[in-house]
């Protein structure tokens, strides 16, 4: 893997922040279907990627202050555990808008990478049963290959079981 650019040209955010970070990545895009009822499972189908290992980037309000937790597309965010993982004690999803206000994203292809503001954020420990994971590289249609550890270190991210089901 190494830096790269998406074929449009320019890079997003996230690929600019992996970029600049001298991260190793690739970059993997795909034709979004709009009727698609899940984002992340659409992506990973897609790609041809286990659920498992492609990752949806969530924002939610623990005690009030927005955070980001990043799980498999293949579970759910479980609220109770994220808010301990914050050092918490409850949290709820976020509005959408104040989702993509805080991120410079829009719903679909949030990225934990180059956000607006570095948000407090936790990664699910699963993520290190792979070598690489995949999350949204900042735009439907563009997902971006990196090594749990680079992702870690490019987000502040901690590590907990956040996901369920």
């Amino acid at each position: 893997m190494s830096p790269a650019k998406s074929k449009g040209g320019k890079g997003t955010p996230a690929t600019v922040a992996a970029t600049r970070a001298g991260a190793a990545f690739t970059l993997h895009e795909y034709t979004v279907d709009p009727d698609a009822p899940s984002y992340g499972r659409a992506a990973a189908d897609a790609l041809g990627v286990p659920h498992e290992r492609l990752f949806k980037t969530l924002l939610a309000a623990v005690d009030g202050a927005l955070t980001v937790g990043i799980v498999p597309v293949s579970s759910s965010l479980d609220l109770k555990a994220l808010a301990a993982a914050a050092g918490g004690k409850k949290a709820v999803m976020a509005e959408p808008r104040d989702a993509e206000r805080a991120t410079g994203y829009v719903v679909g292809g949030i990225s934990p990478l180059g956000q607006k503001r570095r948000l407090p954020t936790v990664l699910d420990a699963s993520a290190s049963a792979f070598a690489t994971v995949y999350v949204s590289a900042g735009r439907r249609g563009l997902q971006i290959e990196l090594a749990p550890a680079d992702l870690i270190a490019l987000t502040g991210a901690a590590t907990a079981v956040i996901a369920r089901g």
